[in-house]
């Protein structure tokens, strides 16, 4: 199938999947109201197979170290697929699924498949990293951009709620420095532990409530700018492939999957 735009339906929401531009959600609307901050690097894109920075762009596996492109100076960010044109693998009128094949400059071999599936108040996106070769350390996560406020800026901006365990101590160089401390206000370019999995709201007071729920134990909260709050679920903290790496193996894939939930005010 080709990797033109997808548009899922359920009710009154609708999504827009470009699989040609990184396998992101280009526009979420509810009742005919973006969700979404419109763009081209934004919507939602998944972030595979790292989340976050790697700190100088290096990672090792064993004894081999692996140098990936530094596309955020002096770090690499979020991963090789969301500048990659995906593969619709399938769709139904509220579901796709696409599908990625791992290459250069990620130097194993292995796949990407992720789900998205549209329901009247939730939508639900599950990933894979799956491979049939030599293991290897990943990460799964998204990056959602959410209008700060609806409908180009009329009404009260978005109020984000949630109760994470610890913050990771952010260093200079925008990475964790492996000190976790207490959770500090924000605005926030930031990692918090939810050890009971992701739970975060966000309120568009007397318009809508969304919460963004994963089994995944870290976040990444950003709200340093204007337009836009972001809240990552992801698989590690940012550094991860370095600090805390989960494998992928021939017999068990890396698998993640998160819900945003909305209801009416």
């Amino acid at each position: 199938m080709s990797n033109e735009p997808i548009t899922l339906t359920a009710g009154d929401a609708e999504a827009t999947v470009l699989p040609g531009n990184g396998g992101r959600i280009g526009g979420l609307r509810v009742g005919g109201t973006e969700l979404l901050r419109q763009g081209e690097r934004y919507g939602c894109f998944p972030m595979v197979p790292w989340c976050g920075r790697i700190r100088d762009g290096r990672f090792s596996d064993g004894a081999v170290v692996h140098q990936m492109p530094l596309n955020s100076p002096p770090h690499a960010i979020h991963g090789t697929v969301r500048d990659a044109a995906w593969r619709t693998a399938r769709v139904s009128g509220n579901e796709a699924v696409l599908t990625y094949d791992l290459v250069d400059p990620w130097p194993y071999t292995g796949r990407v498949t992720q789900v998205i599936a549209l329901a009247e108040d939730a939508l639900t996106l599950t990933m894979s990293v799956e491979t049939y070769e030599s293991s290897f350390p990943a990460q799964i996560g998204w990056h959602p951009w959410f209008n700060r406020t609806l409908d180009g800026g009329s009404g009260a901006g978005a109020e984000i709620a949630f109760d994470p365990a610890w913050q990771e101590e952010r260093g200079d160089d925008h990475l964790p420095t492996g000190n976790r401390v207490e959770p500090k206000p924000g605005p926030w370019d930031d990692c918090f532990g939810m050890p009971d999995g992701v739970d975060v709201t966000l309120t568009w007071p007397g318009r809508l409530e969304l919460r963004v729920t994963s089994p995944e134990q870290w976040v990444v909260v950003y709200d340093e700018q204007e337009a836009a709050v972001c809240v990552e679920p992801q698989t590690g903290p940012p550094n991860g492939l370095n600090t805390l790496p989960r494998l992928v193996t021939p017999l068990e894939p890396l698998e993640a999957t998160a819900t945003w939930a909305w209801r009416r005010l």
